[in-house]
């Protein structure tokens, strides 16, 4: 596999973390943040290039319809109305895949921006996607974090106020965690307390300034 040269020479810790939907990456990022990392979240590159102006907004629209769209805004704007959108790409697959084709190219070259304008040594790219889309290989290390299926389960459908139909499918329209572990350097259990999954990333945040996480 041909490794991507996402840091583009700069002389930066690049750390690449990802994990299913919902098994707790948020409090990994915000664990990372406080430590100084700067960080690149490829989930909310994707939203803000989904709004209106955006460089996927139009192509999505054409591709899907502005049956898409939620009502206007008070300046006349429709943006795209995600929860429509997610209810015919994660049931199916063609769907899903022609949205993926129309975003990760762009997507990508907003998070090569970020990256080369990222203030501090250590830059973490929080992607969903970092494995299936080979972002991975640009990395210096892999982070995935995990959690129980029961308590992934739980715990998106209290974020997102989904049934629990909605939840499993958007939970089943992902690769199985266990295809993700086996690709990682550094895995963290997100199942238990927050004290003990800052225990982990304490000691892996560890290594990297020892450098031995490379």
């Amino acid at each position: 596999m041909e490794k991507l040269d996402l840091k583009q020479g700069r002389t930066i810790y690049l750390l690449g973390l990802t994990g299913n939907i919902a098994c707790g990456k948020s409090a990994v990022v915000e664990m990372l943040r406080q430590r100084g990392a700067t960080i690149i979240d490829a989930d909310k590159v994707v939203h803000a290039l989904m709004e209106p102006g955006g460089t996927i907004y139009g192509p999505v629209v054409e591709a899907f319809g502005e049956n898409m769209l939620a009502e206007p805004d008070r300046d006349g704007q429709r943006a795209i109305d995600r929860r429509k959108l997610g209810a015919i790409v994660f049931s199916n697959p063609t769907e899903l895949a022609r949205l993926e084709g129309i975003s990760h190219p762009r997507v990508r070259t907003e998070i090569l921006r970020q990256i080369q304008e990222a203030a501090s040594r250590v830059v973490v790219l929080d992607a969903i996607k970092l494995l299936e889309n080979s972002l991975n290989t640009g990395c210096d290390a892999v982070w995935v974090v995990t959690c129980p299926p029961e308590i992934q389960l739980e715990r998106l459908m209290r974020r997102n106020n989904f049934s629990r139909e909605e939840a499993l499918l958007r939970i089943e329209a992902q690769p199985p965690q266990a295809g993700k572990v086996v690709q990682a350097d550094v895995v963290i259990d997100n199942g238990g307390s927050l004290a003990a999954t800052e225990k982990q990333v304490a000691a892996a945040w560890q290594k990297i300034n020892q450098g031995e996480l490379s």
